[in-house]
């Protein structure tokens, strides 16, 4: 009876499918319960001016630009602001931003026509290309995939690789030390984004094809990034991204996007040809990983498919979606509703705050439902606040007035080494003393906090201010190794002796 009653469950879960794939009438499992009237995603259109001109105004990012595309055509495209500031040069819809991490969906698109036309599959291994990539566990080396590495399953840690990438270190030495990271959770059981987890799986696709990853160019109409300083938005870095090309490193404008958005509604179609094999898309946009567990039983899912997130929206829609962060100046979203054949991308030349993404929310609720559900920006601004929040056991408080005293200077100083950070050397300047790390060293002072604790202040795209450094004492009062907070988010930041 059992059996019975799963292979019904079984037949049922595949009957919209069959059922109606012989049918005038879509699916039940397509339609939404939400139609959306003639008219009303140009009504929505029709308002963005608006939206952003709100946004604009409510957050004083200094760049917008817009593009929607909606069946088959580019409804809009259009620019706001300026691509830096202090200067007169507008933006448009031809102005070249930095994608941050929506260029994940746009290699993920390049490797589907690589598959499409069998030069390389989304389960081929990694070490079939890439002879020499290892993971701390020798049967994780042998089986991660492609398709793991775009969905984020492959069980490296999140986020790892990005810290060395800040310290100056190329693609080849960030890739050669995944060896020596610990993995959790083992392969295929659990989520965790990685910026260079996927990009070996990009670069074993490029090898597939004995290319090369693209690397970005700078472009004479780019928009420059802006951080805020106080209450002000400042030119103040550049963001190079080439390491993780694959993963951040694409930069483009909402004009050149909205042909990609309409190759993505069209099922890998452009003007008629066939580009990419239909099944090689549909794999990438495939539910992969399981991103956002439900957190109570009526709370929607949301998936990692292979570069791209998707979920069921509130107006049941499937909808594809990813965003993209640079903490030194670049906010970016994109997302399209193939029932609705209708894709919108949004990007800016600020660092996140959440105005791309609350303006695409708004103008879907506007397409979907005829309203704005809330202000978006107030609901978005908490999930990216964390994003300049400090983690430090130093963060937010004041040197002691009392500290503890410290050793000598000579205690400290001398050559220190990790395998997966590399070198490390305190050296005094001036009575001072500095820490330099890095392939090219760069170097901090490390100011006195109590007794063999010293704080610095870390650069680079994840730096949010001031961290601890702190030395383990040996034989004869003299430190034996040397932990850096900053560095030690996965058990890593530990410095010995040499």
């Amino acid at each position: 009876m059992a059996r019975r009653m799963s292979a019904l469950l079984v037949l049922l879960l595949a009957l919209p499918a069959a059922a109606w794939a012989q049918s005038s009438q879509p699916s039940p499992a397509e339609e939404s319960a939400v139609p959306i009237p003639p008219g009303q995603i140009d009504a929505a259109v029709g308002q963005l001016d608006a939206l952003a001109q709100d946004l604009m105004g409510r957050t004083g990012v200094p760049g917008l630009a817009i593009a929607v595309v909606h069946e088959d055509k580019v409804v809009y495209a259009k620019g706001f602001g300026v691509r830096k500031v202090g200067t007169d040069r507008r933006v448009d819809e031809n102005t070249v931003f930095q994608l941050a991490s929506v260029s994940k969906p746009l290699g993920a698109t390049a490797i589907a026509r690589s598959v499409g036309r069998g030069d390389v599959g989304w389960d081929d291994p990694i070490t079939k290309y890439l002879s020499g990539f290892k993971l701390s566990d020798p049967s994780t080396t042998r089986q991660v995939t492609i398709a793991d590495m775009y969905a984020h399953r492959s069980g490296l840690p999140t986020h790892i690789g990005d810290l060395q990438e800040d310290m100056g270190y190329g693609r080849r030495q960030i890739l050669r030390r995944l060896r020596y990271v610990p993995l959790a959770p083992p392969l295929r059981e659990g989520y965790a984004y990685t910026n260079f987890g996927l990009t070996a799986g990009a670069l074993a696709a490029a090898r597939a094809e004995r290319l090369s990853w693209e690397e970005r160019r700078g472009h004479p109409e780019r928009a420059f990034g802006h951080v805020k300083v106080g209450s002000r938005w400042v030119a103040r870095f550049t963001r190079d991204a080439d390491a993780q090309s694959p993963a951040g490193g694409a930069s483009s404008s909402v004009a050149d996007l909205a042909k990609w958005l309409r190759l993505q509604l069209a099922e890998g179609a452009f003007d008629g040809r066939r580009l990419i094999a239909r099944g090689a898309l549909s794999t990438m946009r495939e539910p992969h990983s399981l991103l956002a567990p439900p957190m109570t039983p009526a709370t929607r899912p949301g998936f990692s498919g292979l570069g791209i997130d998707l979920t069921v929206d509130a107006a049941s829609r499937v909808r594809f979606a990813h965003s993209g962060a640079f903490n030194l100046g670049a906010g970016t979203t994109v997302d399209w509703l193939p029932s609705a054949d209708l894709g919108i991308v949004a990007l800016t030349n600020a660092q996140p705050i959440g105005v791309p993404e609350s303006l695409i929310a708004s103008f879907l609720d506007l397409a979907e439902l005829g309203h704005v559900t809330r202000d978006w920006l107030t609901a978005y601004q908490p999930f990216f606040a964390p994003l300049t929040v400090n983690p430090s056991r130093l963060a937010g408080k004041k040197r002691p007035a009392n500290p503890a005293p410290a050793r000598p200077s000579s205690a400290y100083t001398g050559r220190y080494a990790n395998r997966y950070y590399g070198r490390l050397r305190v050296t005094t300047r001036r009575g001072r003393l500095i820490m330099s790390i890095g392939p090219k060293p760069a170097s901090f002072r490390l100011r006195h906090w109590s007794g063999n604790t010293y704080s610095y202040e870390p650069r680079g795209e994840n730096a949010v201010g001031i961290s601890a450094v702190a030395f383990r004492l040996g034989r004869g009062g003299r430190a034996s190794a040397i932990t850096v907070e900053y560095l030690d988010e996965e058990g890593l930041g530990t410095f010995d002796r040499r």
